[in-house]
């Protein structure tokens, strides 16, 4: 796949921003926690001084006399329950930054080593980087409800809280393909038959894009078994390529796959009726819900070997001297929903209306087929049930943060020739 000098260039410098954030990080890191830093942990409740036990009226009434939050955020989602919250809590005003991914993370890291703390509440994907950059350097603290504590996983709950776990699935067009899935193996995404005919949201600049290939990637053995499944013959490596999983990424993007900036203009682009040859979508499985918005004619291909969907989490957290904390773990907890849901519970179209709002909260802009809740005590959405059915593979963030760099590396050289 060719790109032009100036994208080649624009990437060049993204990816040298990011050598430097972590860079940087790495110098504040090695230090200890600082006093300031331990007065604020210990007036508030967090990190070494959390509590199992905790007056949540307490917490609200202390959260309206701070009267604002703010939340940096990968997800533009979040703005549509501002003036929910507000109604449900009159006296806090809440500003959402939806930054993207990257730019979370970078102006999180930005801001603190200039000495500026704006963010209260951090919510972003990118666990690699989440979990090692931010979490591990102290620039953000884990915080659960105690309320919630009972019906969050262990695992959805510890190093750090989830927010959601959704997928990068595949679409494909229903006119396009009347009878059903045209594929049943990943690679055939990398035969002739597809050049052209496959797309992505720029992993680059995408966080949810990087952790799918990523997820892919971090299975090179069952890559390799999934191919031999498919042509009956071992796989040939090219030149430099380590294994199956990289070499998945080498003939996808041999093959002229289509990068997107816009992951919603991706599934458009991939649904909209009236194609004869409608491209396959690499994206995320939220984006289904746009068939019922847009009129799109999406579905997902649930049966693929070796897997239909790479599970990726977006974790959320208070930022570090965190302004006004104890709103945001008032705003932490209404995105996770009204305690009073349970798998009795009906919630019904529009989620984000009237009795099935006002329990979902600031899960509602998230309740589609698409995303899954940390709580194990939330009805699945309608389409939901498609989540259980497909064989997913979960991204690790260990390997984001030590694969990350390499494979965009690796995507950018290749993506040149």
């Amino acid at each position: 796949m060719k790109f032009t000098k100036r994208y080649l260039l624009q990437m060049m410098k993204r990816l040298a921003a990011v050598a430097l954030l972590s860079s940087t990080a790495s110098i504040s890191s090695a230090q200890e926690v600082s006093t300031e830093l331990d007065a604020w942990l210990k007036a508030n409740a967090l990190g070494s001084y959390a509590t199992s036990e905790e007056n949540w009226d307490d917490i609200v009434a202390a959260a309206t006399k701070e009267g604002e939050v703010s939340v940096y955020t990968a997800s533009g989602r979040i703005a549509k329950v501002v003036d929910h919250f507000q109604a449900l809590y009159p006296g806090i005003t809440l500003t959402v930054y939806d930054l993207g991914s990257v730019k979370t993370i970078e102006k999180t890291v930005r801001e603190q080593d200039a000495g500026i703390f704006t963010a209260d509440v951090i919510t972003t994907g990118n666990s690699g980087q989440v979990i090692h950059e931010l979490l591990a350097k102290n620039r953000i603290f884990n915080y659960v409800p105690a309320h919630f504590k009972e019906i969050i996983p262990e695992e959805n709950r510890e190093p750090l809280l989830i927010r959601v776990n959704e997928a990068m699935v595949f679409f494909y067009n229903t006119e396009t393909y009347p009878d059903g899935a045209p594929i049943s193996n990943v690679w055939e995404l990398t035969q002739e038959e597809f050049r052209g005919r496959v797309g992505i949201k720029d992993p680059m600049g995408s966080g949810s894009s990087l952790m799918g290939l990523a997820t892919l990637v971090q299975y090179p053995e069952e890559m390799a078994a999934a191919y031999e499944r498919m042509t009956g013959e071992d796989i040939v490596l090219g030149d430099g390529v380590p294994d199956a999983g990289y070499e998945f990424v080498r003939r996808l993007l041999e093959n002229d796959v289509v990068i997107f900036k816009s992951g919603s203009k991706l599934a458009d682009a991939a649904g909209a009726k009236g194609q004869d040859d409608a491209m396959i979508a690499m994206t995320s499985m939220t984006y289904i819900s746009r068939n019922d918005d847009k009129g799109n004619v999406n579905a997902i291909i649930s049966d693929l070997d070796p897997a239909s969907r790479m599970v990726y989490p977006n974790f959320m957290s208070i930022g570090a001297n965190a302004p006004h904390p104890n709103a945001a773990k008032v705003l932490i907890a209404y995105l996770l929903g009204s305690p009073d849901i349970t798998l009795d519970t009906k919630l019904e179209k529009p989620y984000s209306e009237g009795a099935s709002f006002d329990l979902l909260q600031g899960l509602a802009p998230y309740h589609d087929a698409g995303s899954v809740s940390p709580r194990n005590d939330v009805p699945l959405p309608l389409g939901g049930e498609i989540w259980d059915e497909m064989v997913g593979w979960n991204v690790s963030a260990d390997f984001m943060w030590q694969q990350g760099p390499r494979l965009r590396d690796f995507w950018l050289i290749h993506s040149s020739k």
